[in-house]
C-alpha cells in the first residue's frame, strides 16, 4: 500500500441524470421476478422465460431460447431477434439498448456491458452506450462486449475475447483486445465437407 492520493473522489459520484426507463419500484419488482422465476423454471420452460421478459418490455422474437441462468438488468432495453439463443450465465447489462439480431448465439458466461465510467473524471462519471449484434453472429463462451460496440452480421467472436471496438461482418475475430483474424466461410449444406 502506498499513501498516494486517489485520482477519484467517489463521494462526488452522481448518476441522478441516468434514466433507467422505469420507476424504481418497477425495477425492484423485475429484479425480484428474475431472481425467483428464472432460476426455478426448468430448462424446457423457455416459453415462460420469454413471456416474462416480454411482460417486462423486452422485444423477443419467435423461437428464441433463453437459459434459466441468463440475467437482464433492464429487459425493456433489450431486443432479441427470431431464433437467437442466450446461454447459461449470460449477463445483458442493459443500461442502454442491446440489440441482438436473428439467428445469433450468445454463449455461456458472456457479458454484454453497456455501461462504464469516465476514468478522467474525478467523480467517476457514468458513461453508457448501446450494443448492436447483427444477424447470424456467434459470441462464443466467456466473452466481454463493451459499450458502443457493433458486431457485423455473421461474425464470430472467439471464446474469452474482449470486444472494445466494432467488428466487421463475416469475420472470425478473437483476442483481448479482439481483432478480426480470418474470413468466415459459409459452408454449403448440400456437400459433406
Amino acid at each position: 500500500m502506498t499513501n498516494d492520493q486517489p485520482f477519484v473522489d467517489l463521494r462526488k459520484y452522481d448518476q441522478s441524470w441516468f434514466d433507467r426507463g422505469r420507476p424504481g419500484w418497477y425495477v425492484l419488482f423485475w429484479w425480484f421476478v428474475q431472481a425467483i422465476a428464472f432460476p426455478l423454471t426448468p430448462q424446457p420452460l423457455n416459453i415462460l422465460r420469454c413471456a416474462l421478459l416480454r411482460l417486462f418490455g423486452a422485444r423477443i422474437g419467435k423461437g428464441v431460447l433463453i437459459r434459466p441462468t441468463a440475467r437482464f438488468t433492464y429487459p425493456w432495453k433489450v431486443t432479441i431477434g427470431d431464433y437467437s439463443w442466450i446461454g447459461d450465465n449470460v449477463v445483458l447489462y442493459s443500461l442502454e439498448q442491446i440489440h441482438i439480431g436473428e439467428h445469433c448465439v450468445i454463449s455461456q458466461k458472456s457479458y454484454l456491458c453497456t455501461g462504464s465510467h469516465d476514468l478522467r473524471d474525478p467523480a467517476f462519471g457514468l458513461k453508457t452506450a448501446s450494443i448492436t449484434i447483427n444477424n447470424g453472429v456467434w459470441v462464443a463462451a466467456d466473452c466481454f462486449v463493451g459499450p458502443g460496440v457493433q458486431i457485423g452480421a455473421n461474425a464470430v467472436i472467439g471464446a474469452r475475447s474482449s470486444v472494445f471496438t466494432n467488428m466487421p461482418s463475416g469475420q472470425v475475430c478473437w483476442g483481448s483486445p479482439c481483432r478480426p483474424k480470418t474470413v468466415r466461410i459459409k459452408l454449403d449444406p448440400s456437400t459433406n465437407s
